[in-house]
């Protein structure tokens, strides 16, 4: 089992930007891919970026304004946020995929540890 610590939440104007950081408690470049999800009230949780050995996923309503990335020596992946809308306005949680599980980078059926999560408020 992984332990994720997301942290770097808070509220935002529309048009503004925020990163969210995820400490893991392993070596983020031993799992299959590192994820970010968020969920809105009342709506399913769904995926938003993903990032495997160099290779990224996003879903496409954040491509263009979101950007996943990983610091190995830190064991600490990222979440850079531009253009906020609030639509964006979501409790988001890290995801860890490690061992053997399917392959869905942007499913929760992809992974097999999640953090606590943050929130984020997007104002208009």
């Amino acid at each position: 089992q992984v332990q994720l610590v997301e942290s770097g939440g808070g509220s935002v104007q529309a048009g503004g930007s925020l990163r969210l950081s995820c400490a893991a408690s392993v070596n983020t470049y031993s799992s299959n891919y590192m994820g970010w999800f968020r969920q809105a009230p009342g709506k399913e949780r769904e995926g938003v970026a993903s990032i495997s050995r160099g290779s990224t996923y996003y879903a496409d309503s954040v491509k263009g304004r979101f950007t996943i990335s990983q610091d190995n020596a830190k064991n600490t992946v990222y979440l850079q946020m531009n253009s906020l809308k609030p639509e964006d306005t979501a409790m988001y949680y890290c995801a860890a995929s490690v061992g053997n599980i399917v392959w869905a980078p942007l499913a929760t059926r992809g992974y097999n540890s999640w953090g606590q999560g943050t929130q984020v408020t997007v104002s208009s």
